[in-house]
């Protein structure tokens, strides 16, 4: 063992593992390659082992800058959430590198972000070494308040990318290439399953490619066989008497086609012969054991390939056997979301890309999966190929149907319609290719832009500039033969991610933190007690007034949706049973197998959802629910903007300040407990919009979830007919249980979704009191002397927290997803004056 892995060892908060390494003669060299199984010898605990890794895959990648690249990589990110910046950032980057070889524009990038690296896990091990000194010290109240602020310093901000189109669109192409993992994702020819979720997202625990498989409950597969042989061997339930379209037989469905394409690619052709019982065998799922133990299966590598090559059974459609004739056997209709982990990918780092259904599963969990996927979307992609992009239904149609989850009842902040395939041109050597991509491209942007200002509905769920065209080519990319790498919009695309990653605000965030904790314990016992009692009261007095500037917009909100909710509930009730008949009562096309549909809808609390994306759907709590949520879409958009940092809401809150700066020129000599108090502050208000977020959609979705719950004693009854004229007697259900139940359906939804708004504003309210009064009260009205000296650490952490800060960077700019205003607000006496406040 030799001195550098002992300091190693030190920085990183493990030097209680010296003495095992040195037992092991582990050096500096031997260090750089630790593999998973060497470590787990080395390290018996799984919790340290976890966090060893991580230290351990930061320091390798370091290492890598100075060897020769064997692969492309994708740099790391330092920049923040402003695209203007970024795109600065990217040219200037781009400028400097003309001369460079790929190995030295990776060292230097990589440099400057291990730097940060470097401080962030400093401070991290100087917080990790204080938490576990407190424990050695008597337990008093501020002792308990420290430990828990220091364990709530880590944070995983994850930011979810949403990537819909069609098969064949070229969606895996586009990521593979966006991450750089050329071999990734399978594309070409195989036909893809459409229900299977795959997550891409980085591997922080080892340096293999894994692939890990969650399944559906075995009950789930079980109903799923039961409702197929039910549905498929009862033609006693069809209007045969009626002898039009909607009573051709069920195996005319693509529904049924569906579930045949599902069967065989799990049990060949021995699903025709078997029941249910049958077919759950155990001998049918020997090669997916963990689906029986209700396990996830994990799938490791070393090349994205191989992995590739493994996970295809678990994504996609068999292929048959060549010669044999025989069909491979998939196990996609058992699988709920495939997570695929990349190592070495710092784009990856705080993003999780999804490839999605565009219509989400008629499977209940992996519905719920898709539509809570969906909804914490902040950025949503709808790829479709360039020749057809601004036509194509399939895109189009995704965002109609699922723009409320999106939205208003999601996070969404970010539209990008992605053209691929704009590379695919007849390449005539009298004519300017480039030229020609060029203008194509340009004229494929103005249509799709024109087909989405015609979505109405759509854009009253989202901020004005939220879309964006972008016309890419992933073969070119890799190519380069027709085009310069940033005129196929790859790097563009790239660049948004990095700037999604935004690792700078993320390691500010964290230094800036333990700077406030460090202040508060350093002058844990002393001060003057009457000053700290002046500015005690002084704070008290600025929560009070600053608690009302939040109330009043919240409250003038409130009272908007409240009136037009009023107006919406009478209009439901004039106009819901004219909406319901003409769902239950289609004509043309539309009538075909509607009985199957129904009765699916039925089955699943007034919902069904097609297999082809193209076609109509039923969702009858939102047919009925559809004038309520249309009243409040553009106030509740206006409301909780999913950017997160304006309106009553979001804007509130952000305003809220306690002027801590202003107080520290007039008490210097309690500047440091001052200090802790806007770090809490920051977080407290950071943590306030995560809820808010979180709650919004909850209390937008709630209009149509009451619906649903009124509505269900109907859809359980309507499920239950059988026989002849039982399309008829199922519609007759309905419209006599929602003519019966109309009077209060509409005021129960409207009053929940107020019931709702007022407890976030109620506790929106108690938690910013209740979090300053206590972090004042313990800042200031106590002295402990069983708080450790933390001089050296405060100076340390101070220096780092200046340094990454940087000279023209303020303290607004911490945790991105408040704006601090606070410095252009007036004080609570001029606050006082120019406000109506209306005391509690």
């Amino acid at each position: 063992m030799d001195d550098f892995v002992r300091n190693k060892l030190t920085e990183w908060g493990f030097s209680d593992l010296i003495q095992r390494f040195k037992d092991e003669e582990i050096d500096q060299e031997a260090l750089g390659c630790l593999d998973d199984h060497e470590i787990e010898k080395l390290i018996s605990t799984a919790g340290k082992r976890i966090k060893f890794k991580k230290k351990l895959k930061l320091f390798q990648s370091q290492q890598e800058c100075q060897e020769p690249a064997h692969s492309a990589q994708v740099l790391p990110s330092t920049s923040n959430r402003s695209e203007p910046v970024v795109k600065r950032k990217l040219e200037l980057r781009m400028e400097e590198n003309k001369n460079q070889t790929p190995n030295k524009r990776q060292c230097n990038t990589v440099t400057g972000a291990y730097e940060e690296h470097r401080k962030l896990g400093e401070v991290k091990r100087i917080m990790s070494t204080l938490h576990d000194r407190l424990h050695n010290y008597d337990r008093t109240e501020l002792n308990d308040f420290l430990r828990n602020q220091i364990c709530d310093l880590e944070t995983d901000k994850r930011e979810m990318v949403g990537v819909f189109g069609k098969t064949g669109a070229g969606k895996s192409s586009l990521i593979n290439a966006i991450i750089g993992e050329k071999y990734l994702l399978p594309s070409g020819s195989v036909s893809a399953c459409t229900t299977v979720m795959i997550q891409v997202e980085a591997n922080m625990e080892n340096q293999k490619y894994e692939a890990h498989i969650e399944f559906i409950t075995k009950e789930e597969w079980k109903d799923e066989l039961w409702s197929f042989k039910n549905l498929s061997g009862d033609s006693g339930d069809e209007d045969s008497d009626n002898g039009d379209e909607e009573n051709k037989s069920t195996r005319d469905d693509d529904e049924y086609y569906d579930n045949v394409e599902k069967l065989t690619a799990l049990y060949g052709d021995q699903w025709k012969s078997k029941s249910p019982e049958n077919l759950m065998e155990a001998k049918y799922f020997k090669d997916v054991p963990e689906f029986l133990q209700s396990k996830k299966k994990i799938l490791s590598c070393n090349l994205p390939e191989e992995l590739s090559a493994k996970y295809l059974k678990y994504t996609r459609s068999g292929s048959t056997k060549e010669n044999s004739g025989e069909v491979e056997r998939c196990y996609w209709p058992l699988v709920k979301c495939v997570t695929v982990k990349v190592p070495n990918n710092d784009l990856l780092q705080h993003v999780t890309l999804v490839d999605l259904p565009g219509n989400g599963d008629r499977n209940k969990s992996r519905d719920q999966m898709w539509r809570r996927i969906v909804g914490s979307c902040s950025t949503v992609w709808i790829v479709a190929e360039i020749n057809r992009a601004a036509t194509e239904t399939e895109s189009w149609e995704i965002l109609k149907s699922a723009c409320s989850l999106m939205g208003n009842g999601g996070e969404c902040q970010n539209i990008h319609f992605i053209c691929t395939k704009t590379d695919d041109i007849d390449e005539d050597s009298d004519a300017d290719v480039g030229r020609r991509i060029f203008k194509r491209n340009m004229e494929a942007k103005d249509k799709v832009r024109q087909e989405f200002n015609k979505l109405k509905d759509v854009k009253k769920q989202f901020r004005d500039d939220c879309f964006t065209v972008f016309t890419v080519s992933a073969k070119e990319f890799l190519q380069k033969r027709l085009l310069k790498p940033e005129e196929t919009e790859i790097p563009e695309l790239q660049m948004f991610l990095r700037s999604l990653n935004d690792q700078h605000s993320e390691t500010l965030n964290y230094v800036f933190g333990a700077y406030g904790i460090l202040s508060l314990m350093k002058t844990a016992h002393c001060g003057d007690a009457a000053r700290k009692m002046s500015v005690c009261a002084e704070l008290m007095e600025n929560i009070t007034c600053e608690k009302e500037k939040v109330r009043k917009p919240m409250e003038d909100a409130y009272e908007g949706f409240k009136k037009h909710l009023h107006t919406s509930v009478e209009k439901s009730k004039e106009s819901c049973e004219k909406a319901l008949e003409k769902m239950l009562y289609r004509s043309g096309k539309a009538k075909r197998g509607f009985h199957n549909k129904l009765k699916h809808a039925m089955k699943n609390n007034g919902i069904f959802k097609p297999v082809k994306k193209t076609k109509k759907g039923i969702n009858m709590n939102m047919t009925l629910s559809s004038l309520l949520s249309e009243s409040i879409d553009e106030e509740f958009k206006n409301a909780f903007p999913n950017d997160g940092n304006s309106g009553p809401f979001y804007g509130a809150i952000s305003d809220f300040t306690l002027y801590t700066e202003k107080l520290s020129q007039n008490y210097k000599d309690v500047e440091l407990q001052l200090i802790f108090l806007k770090t809490e502050e920051e977080k407290m208000k950071a943590k306030l919009c995560r809820i808010t977020r979180h709650r919004k959609k909850t209390i937008y979705n709630s209009l149509t979830e009451t619906i649903e719950e009124t509505m269900r004693e109907c859809y359980t009854r309507a499920a239950e007919v059988r026989g002849k004229e039982s399309l008829n007697k199922m519609r007759e259900i309905i419209q006599n249980h929602v003519r019966a139940s109309k009077a209060t359906m509409f005021d129960l939804a409207k009053d929940d979704m107020l019931t709702q708004l007022r407890e976030l504003m109620g506790d929106i309210l108690k938690t910013l009191t209740d979090t300053m009064q206590r972090s004042i009260e313990l800042s200031l009205k106590t002295n402990d002397n069983s708080i450790p000296d933390v001089s050296a650490e405060h100076s340390k952490v101070e220096s780092y927290y200046k340094e990454l800060k940087g000279p023209d960077e303020e303290t607004s700019l911490l945790w991105p997803d408040m704006l601090d205003d606070s410095l252009d607000s007036p004080g609570p006496a001029a606050a006082a004056e120019t406000s109506d406040f209306r005391f509690h």
